[in-house]
């Protein structure tokens, strides 16, 4: 079965990639580059998957994610 997660990467204050699987509480790992942090994130993800799996526990629902821009004037 195939799944479509939303994911999250943030470059960190030393300049790693950070990234994080919202909608799998405790999924989140970091790359050096963007595409390392990509790799990881997947490699996490699949393991998550297959730790509910053999656990018989429920995938989570994925929640859909928005980004917008906002403008502030301060």
């Amino acid at each position: 079965m195939t799944y479509n997660f939303p994911v999250i990467i943030e470059k960190d204050e030393d300049g790693f990639f950070v990234a994080d699987c919202p909608d799998l509480p405790g999924c989140h790992t970091q790359g050096k580059t963007l595409e390392e942090a990509i790799t990881n994130i997947r490699d996490a993800i699949k393991l998550n998957l297959k730790i509910l799996k053999e656990e018989r526990q429920e995938i989570p629902k994925i929640q859909p994610v928005s980004m917008t821009s906002i403008e502030v004037t301060v």
